[in-house]
């Protein structure tokens, strides 16, 4: 498929074009389980089909669409493979956030017209030590999807601050020169991502190769200086937790679809499938309305209210909770043949799983700080 042609791309190419690719990725499934990593041929496709360049800015040969886009290619390619999913998911909301970062690093990465991967894990472990032009950076994250793709990597970590300052957590924008993967990537679900550990050890990382956290939550950052479209604005916090719940979604979605298949004759699978469908219906339906408020709210150029924040967090670690308990009624109905690894039904379960599993998923503290909230205590959840 070609990228530089005549055809306008829209969000609705994009998905058009992600929804074209799942024939290949259920084909791939069980390759990509093997290698426990999502195969270079889907890479590839999502490079030749244009998915990589959906919230890269323009003037970097990127179509610059509003970050929407990433989820709704991410329901369309997890009901074939939510691995393939979760790692292009994550990768696109890093591609989104270097567009926060100075405009110097975006020129680095991306002024050559070329447009690497880039793979993260945001757990604050590093160590890190104020030098001149920037910091010396040293630790072992873990949990990085899709690492062995990706030739940079953004690790969180705190900053040392003054006594009495506010805590300063940044993303720190490292080259594969610079950190080693080391494979611990041996589980039962997600096992195509490839979220590997990554070391880093005494890395130098400039200033201008560091993004603030506080930044991304106010919706000013250094590459809005450049980027002022209202789709660069978003807090950081919505946009990372939505590409790691989308996911379950859209595995709910293929372990329905790979259901009415092989039990659509059998009795009550109607009732099923129906109830099924209108379940993952409303909580697809809920996190577009999100989507959609805090669309308004960027281009009316107003703040987007922190306890509507907290409830679009709620909401979308709760869509999880749907989308496994769907999955365990399904894979209960469809009984023995969903136990047998080469099934698919074991890997939508599985996947499943593993995504509930993730940090941003559990619901409970976001239910309990969206309570507070309503009860007049302070936020207190940085991913809002």
């Amino acid at each position: 498929m070609a990228l530089h042609d005549d055809e306008v791309i829209t969000e609705a190419t994009l998905v058009r074009r992600a929804r074209a690719l799942r024939p290949e990725l259920e084909a791939r499934a069980q390759e990509a389980i093997d290698l426990r990593r999502i195969p270079d041929e889907t890479m590839r496709a999502f490079e030749a089909s244009g998915l990589h360049l959906a919230v890269v800015p323009a003037r970097f040969g990127g179509y610059e669409l509003n970050p929407r886009v990433i989820f709704d290619m991410q329901l369309e390619l997890g009901r074939a493979c939510a691995s393939s999913a979760w790692v292009f998911g994550v990768l696109s909301v890093h591609t989104w956030q270097l567009a926060l970062f100075p405009e110097e690093t975006q020129q680095e990465i991306w002024g050559a017209g070329r447009h690497p991967w880039i793979a993260s894990s945001y757990m604050p472990v590093g160590k890190v030590q104020a030098v001149e032009g920037g910091y010396r950076l040293s630790g072992r994250w873990s949990f990085s999807s899709g690492c062995d793709r990706s030739e940079w990597i953004m690790l969180g970590s705190f900053v040392p601050v003054e006594e009495g300052a506010p805590p300063d957590m940044r993303t720190f924008l490292v080259p594969r020169s610079d950190f080693e993967i080391v494979d611990t990537w041996y589980v039962t679900g997600l096992r195509a991502s490839g979220s590997k550990d990554v070391v880093v050890n005494d890395a130098f990382v400039p200033y201008a190769h560091t993004h603030k956290f506080s930044d991304g939550f106010r919706g000013k950052s250094p590459g809005n200086a450049q980027n002022e479209q209202p789709q660069y604005r978003f807090p950081f916090g919505q946009i990372h937790t939505r590409c790691v719940s989308t996911p379950a979604l859209g595995a709910a979605l293929g372990a329905l679809e790979h259901y009415a298949r092989e039990c659509g004759d059998e009795p009550g699978a109607a009732r099923l499938v129906e109830d099924c469908a209108a379940i993952l219906d409303r909580e697809i339906w809920v996190l577009e309305r999100n989507f959609a408020e805090m669309s308004r709210y960027l281009a009316e150029d107003e703040g987007i209210p922190v306890p509507r924040r907290a409830h679009f967090r709620h909401d979308a670690a709760a869509a999880v909770t749907a989308a496994v308990s769907v999955v365990d009624r399904l894979a209960d109905a469809y009984g023995r043949r969903g136990i047998f690894e080469s099934n698919p039904m074991n890997r939508f379960f599985q996947d499943a799983h593993a995504i509930r599993a993730h940090h941003a998923n559990q619901v409970e503290k976001p239910a309990a700080n969206l309570g507070g909230i309503g009860f007049g205590h302070k936020n207190t959840d940085f991913f809002i």
